[in-house]
């Protein structure tokens, strides 16, 4: 059992959080939820002993392993992916060279009466009982097995980390997570660069090979499916929950409604107090209760409502002229760099008002196949865009095309148009910028914050072919929600390249599966196109 007590984080003056205790017990398996800027991502840093808190402290039986997977990180470039990712293995690798250094001595030393000589001797038996009570692993078999799992393939193997990008390093650093089958493992976001396949690999070893496990995550699929308990960090306390996700909404809303009854019959009750003060505060006779009454509401302590729920703003796309009955149509579509075939032969019709999601995993062609739509590569065949066709495209990169000279505000106000305009504060509100974060500068912004800010001005801008390539990365689940209902009330056509399960059911009825060099045509929802892969997958096992 790892025990957090009565942790305390202060930042210049502000508390982040305080007092927060709890603990995890083994095959716990948490989500860690709460607004951005609640103080998730520092709990997590405290439990791994990366921060330190203000006060508190982490306690854990001797032995223990917790292993931290954080949302940004370096790996070093001088390794190929499968030695770095065998560095897992390395104190059992030492330990071995050890005992082996420790023998050869033994062999060359004459003194064998000597207190030297016995200390190597206990030194040698001490580690070998250590070293041989590990189950014996295939290192090599194990390591490519994770590597496999979590997307890479084979021939990825003796390529140095250099040629990777950011993602594909953090699934290497999860891979070595992974295999170090520690007591805790605490993961910060690490779905973001997966695609749906590797995302169920990890799903199926976080529930049947890990111990305990804590997550901060806004895939709220990939959360309902792992986790049983949920701990909510919100103004400055915690909410622990012996519940799963989507069970844990509905506890916080009748604790919020809760909370808002407590808080409504409180203001009411100082109100009445405050109107008998201000009565009778010159009355010699009431002098005594007047002060009896102030004294009360000075020690009165107050009811917190938690923070207000925006997701009853409501998003509409702004309307756009009719396009033609074939937005996009593909044919013979053929696409290589180099000698590396991405896709042959793909052909592909979308029609008016159709949701289709791209799925597959990384390096299929899905964001490929969008910068051929959108006229950015070049390729071989037939690409073609219907009549009257007004494209809105959110790339992965999208926010570096912003204007870093314009304010948070005016970066939206400049494209607003008409009943809209009324609503910039509360649509920035809700995509989490309020107060002073509307007059910052673009170009202090965080990377998350800009991915915010673009999809924000896209919202705005009136398209009847919408193409969003991975919009929902740096997105907290209730933004989500507000974009989703927003894209499901969306008339013109929409092309989505996602491997968020939860966004993509109830939104798409198409789904394009990108893999081995095709593109095939799935006429299902994303649930169902989901189903039919694993009995594909089933099918290709028994085969093997």
């Amino acid at each position: 059992m790892i025990t957090i007590d009565a942790l305390s984080v202060q930042f210049g003056g502000t508390t982040l959080f305080s007092d927060v205790s709890f603990s995890v017990n083994e095959n716990d398996k948490i989500a860690l939820m709460g607004k951005n800027g609640a103080g998730k991502s520092t709990l997590l840093k405290i439990i791994a002993g990366v921060s330190k808190p203000s006060t508190g402290a982490i306690s854990a039986p001797k032995g223990t392993i917790i292993a931290y997977l954080p949302q940004h990180l370096l790996t070093e470039d001088n390794a190929t992916v499968f030695e770095e990712t065998s560095k897992a293995f390395e104190g059992i690798f030492k330990m071995k060279a050890e005992i082996d250094g420790l023998n050869e001595e033994l062999t060359v030393r004459t003194d064998y009466e000597s207190d030297e000589y016995y200390k190597i001797i206990e030194k040698v038996s001490e580690l070998s009982e250590k070293f041989y009570s590990i189950e014996e692993i295939n290192y090599e078999a194990e390591v490519e097995k994770v590597l496999v799992g979590i997307g890479f393939t084979r021939e990825d193997f003796n390529r140095p980390t250099s040629e990777f990008s950011g993602g594909w390093r953090m699934r290497i650093e999860l891979a070595k997570i992974l295999l170090q089958k520690p007591d805790l493992i605490l993961l910060d976001e690490p779905t973001n660069h997966m695609d749906i396949e590797s995302i169920q690999w990890l799903e199926d070893f976080l529930i049947n090979s890990a111990k305990a496990v804590m997550v901060i995550s806004h895939d709220r699929a990939f959360v309902d499916n792992i986790t049983t308990r949920t701990i909510e960090v919100t103004m400055g306390r915690i909410y622990d929950y012996k519940a799963k996700y989507s069970h844990y909404l509905e506890l916080r809303k009748d604790r919020r409604a809760h909370q808002q009854k407590a808080y409504d019959e409180q203001q009411k009750f100082i109100a009445d107090n405050q109107a008998f003060i201000e009565r009778f505060k010159g009355t010699f006779s009431k002098t005594e209760q007047v002060q009896s009454r102030v004294r009360m509401l000075e020690k009165l302590e107050l009811v917190e409502v938690d923070e207000v729920d925006t997701s009853a703003l409501r998003l509409k796309f702004p309307l756009a002229p009719r396009s033609g009955q074939y937005p996009v149509v593909v044919e013979a579509l053929t696409k290589n760099y180099g000698d590396h075939v991405v896709f042959n032969n793909a052909n592909m019709v979308i029609e008016r008002g159709q949701k289709v999601a791209f799925v597959g995993k990384n390096g299929e062609g899905k964001s490929t196949m969008v910068k051929a739509m959108m006229s950015e590569i070049s390729f071989d065949g037939k690409m073609e865009l219907g009549h009257n066709v007004k494209i809105g495209y959110f790339a992965q990169n999208q926010a570096a095309m912003l204007d870093e000279d314009l304010t948070v505000f005016e970066t939206i106000d400049r494209i607003a148009e008409g009943d809209i305009r009324t609503q910039i504060k509360n649509i920035l509100g809700a995509f989490m910028f309020s107060g002073d974060d509307t007059t910052k500068k673009v170009k202090v912004l965080s990377g998350g914050e800009k991915t915010r800010l673009a999809m924000i001005k896209l919202l705005l801008e009136p398209v009847n072919l919408l193409i969003l390539d991975e919009p929902t990365n740096h997105l907290d689940m209730k933004t989500k929600d507000i974009i989703k209902d927003a894209l499901n009330a969306f008339e013109g056509t929409l092309v989505l390249v996602s491997h968020d399960r939860d966004f993509l059911d109830g939104l798409v009825t198409k789904v394009f599966e990108f893999g081995n060099k095709r593109v095939k045509e799935h006429f299902e929802d994303i649930k169902g196109f989901l189903e039919h892969k694993k009995i594909e997958n089933l099918r290709e096992i028994e085969k093997k």
